[in-house]
């Protein structure tokens, strides 16, 4: 871990433990504000998809008093976050219901009062690479305080989750609920699919009649400072396909860090589109799973990353080819297109996504009481 991180992990504890409890304790002096319902996140500056739906559902009741507390930490001067918390904690301290769909310091900073319902709409489902305190890389040990704490739901997408993001977010027995996650209920519908494919074909008219390849690796390291792998490898193997329309989505915490932008459309609006994807360890192929279409796994890094990380899944029993060489790619996508069976894909989806049915967000909604 570099010195840079460090010292930003040891502010984070410092803020958990002293500054924001204070201000919470403070402002919760009074009584809440009943219908006063918040959705907070902090690597967005808007809302980001994952509460969108959620949002959308809670708006249309018309009873509640919705405020939206979105901010990209990382791009903010230290006084401008300062004053952003400072608000967001007076806020929270009223708050009937809390909204998030990420890790997020401030709600889980304090000693939440029982009248305020947080809700974690968790913003992937499925079983992939080990995360939260079963990852070091991801909360180190030297962290003091729970960074999951003050949760009295957690959604998850099916199951077999259940146990694992109980362990893995040390949350109390129950919280964890297979509800199905929220964000993928827009994936169930004709208008959000016609309308992603309209886009799309407007975006790159010179697509029509190919075969979109959408590739959508995760990040190596931190969030804070991470790393790209294999990228150049499947440029390389496109060259030449006229049969293919390859298009890159790389991760946002990547393109932030970097400044290297891939594709401009939402990686949720790419998924109905595209005919199939290559990722690597990013959990996005569950959300993809849903349509029961083809992937490809390719990580050059994969006997290095399966020892270094870990997995809660076995990977090389997933319904796909899993490729280590980038001369191995093309051969790869040829094959799963041509060759793998719906029924193997459908089994997939069922066992990590099984709950995600399009209803997932009013089963939610009944679950709190808000409806």
């Amino acid at each position: 871990m570099s010195l840079k991180l460090y010292a930003k992990e040891q502010m984070k504890m410092l803020l958990q433990h002293t500054w924001l409890p204070h201000v919470y304790k403070k402002a919760a002096e009074g009584k809440i504000q009943k219908g006063l319902v918040i959705f907070a996140d902090a690597h967005n500056d808007k809302l980001p998809f994952s509460m969108k739906k959620m949002y959308a559902e809670v708006r249309a009741l018309g009873r509640y008093d919705i405020k939206v507390r979105c901010r990209d930490f990382s791009k903010m001067s230290k006084p401008a976050l300062t004053k952003w918390l400072y608000g967001f904690m007076k806020l929270y301290a009223k708050a009937e219901y809390v909204f998030i769909c990420d890790n997020f310091l401030p709600v889980s900073s304090c000693d939440k009062r029982a009248e305020t319902t947080v809700v974690q709409l968790w913003h992937s489902g499925g079983l992939l690479k080990k995360s939260g305190y079963d990852q070091p890389y991801s909360v180190p040990e030297y962290y003091k305080g729970n960074v999951f704490a003050n949760y009295d739901l957690l959604t998850v997408s099916s199951d077999c989750c259940v146990p694992v993001f109980t362990r893995m977010m040390r949350q109390p027995e129950g919280v964890v609920k297979a509800t199905g996650v929220s964000r993928t209920d827009m994936y169930y519908s004709r208008k959000f699919k016609a309308n992603c494919k309209r886009e799309f074909y407007k975006r790159y008219p010179e697509a029509k009649g190919k075969k979109i390849v959408l590739y959508a690796p995760t990040f190596r390291g931190s969030a804070s400072e991470p790393e790209m792998v294999g990228e150049e490898m499947v440029d390389k193997a496109f060259e030449g396909q006229e049969e293919f329309f390859l298009v890159k989505k790389l991760h946002p915490h990547y393109e932030s860090y970097s400044g290297k932008i891939s594709c401009d459309i939402p990686t949720e609006r790419l998924l109905p589109v595209a005919d199939m994807m290559i990722t690597d360890f990013s959990s996005v192929l569950f959300d993809y799973s849903l349509f029961e279409k083809p992937f490809v796994i390719f990580a050059p890094d994969y006997d290095e990353y399966v020892e270094k990380v870990g997995f809660y899944a076995d990977i090389e029993r997933f319904p796909t080819t899993v490729v280590k060489d980038g001369g191995e790619i093309m051969k790869a996508v040829t094959h799963e297109l041509s060759k793998r069976g719906k029924s193997e894909l459908f089994a997939f989806h069922a066992y990590h996504m099984g709950r995600c049915d399009g209803k997932a967000t009013k089963r939610i909604m009944k679950l709190i009481k808000m409806i």
